[in-house]
């Protein structure tokens, strides 16, 4: 089973800006509730276990909201408010399945993955990136059932328009295993539009096995000076790794541009 699960969250958050300039784009509100709490909560009906967050010094703040106790205490002292202490109770439940890495310098979300390596107890862990939300049905506890049933990583792939192809990882498939799941040939990250080898693309949750860790460690950076983790995941694949690319059936949304993020509050008051 998978019990562990890491999300990268050191990000600058730029396509946020000026909102981010002074707070962590994880932590702003979608209808009332922030952002990485929907990601926590996925994880948590996935069965996941333990979750490891990757911050940087600047995004402390999200270390701080999680640790807020003296806060709450005081708060629920004076006033037995039952909404707050919900809260509360909420906060700490997270608290204790959190672990806190750091990746102080932007090299990559490879970068990111690595500085998580000895935590990493079994054989395969989650990844999620908390700019994708996918909401309506779990898309964590889906792969996890493709994960179990062919014993191999997988990743969520969806449909893009072909002209936006250089803002994701594009998967080149090797043949149909069932109606939602292919087996993955190669995966490019950001290919310009006429050397892209599909329109299906890497959306933001991944099941990695724990030896990509050595690849991550001898891989040089990659576009944009940064260390990618679909460089590594290629690496393995041409090892004969086997990776699955799982389309997933529920509603996905951007939340980590200023367009996307408003359309996520929107689409979630609906539910």
């Amino acid at each position: 089973m998978i019990k562990q699960a890491i999300i990268p969250l050191a990000g600058l958050g730029t396509r946020l800006l000026p909102l981010t300039s002074v707070f962590a784009k994880e932590l702003l509100p979608i209808n009332g509730k922030p952002g990485i709490e929907y990601i926590l909560d996925e994880c948590i009906e996935a069965g996941i276990k333990e979750i490891i967050f990757i911050i940087s010094k600047k995004k402390k703040l999200i270390k701080d909201y999680f640790y807020k106790d003296m806060f709450y205490k005081k708060i629920i002292k004076k006033k037995r408010d039952a909404r707050i202490i919900k809260e509360y109770k909420k906060i700490l439940r997270y608290k204790k399945m959190i672990k806190f890495v750091y990746q102080n310098k932007p090299l990559g979300t490879g970068d990111a993955v690595l500085k998580t390596k000895k935590y990493i107890k079994d054989k395969f862990f989650l990844m999620l990136l908390p700019d994708d939300l996918i909401i309506k049905k779990n898309c964590s506890k889906s792969m996890i059932k493709i994960h179990k049933r062919y014993n191999s990583s997988v990743m969520a792939s969806m449909n893009v328009k072909k002209k936006t192809v250089s803002r994701w990882g594009i998967y080149k498939l090797a043949k149909k295993i069932d109606k939602n799941n292919f087996l993955i040939k190669d995966v490019i990250e950001k290919p310009a539009i006429n050397n892209a080898p599909s329109n299906k693309a890497v959306i933001g949750r991944y099941i990695l096995p724990k030896n990509i860790f050595l690849k991550l460690s001898k891989q040089k950076p990659g576009k944009g000076g940064e260390v990618h983790i679909t460089d590594a995941i290629q690496s393995l694949i041409n090892d004969n790794h086997k990776f699955i690319a799982h389309n997933f059936s529920g509603k996905y949304l951007d939340c980590g541009s200023m367009q996307g993020y408003i359309k996520s509050s929107l689409e979630i008051a609906k539910i």
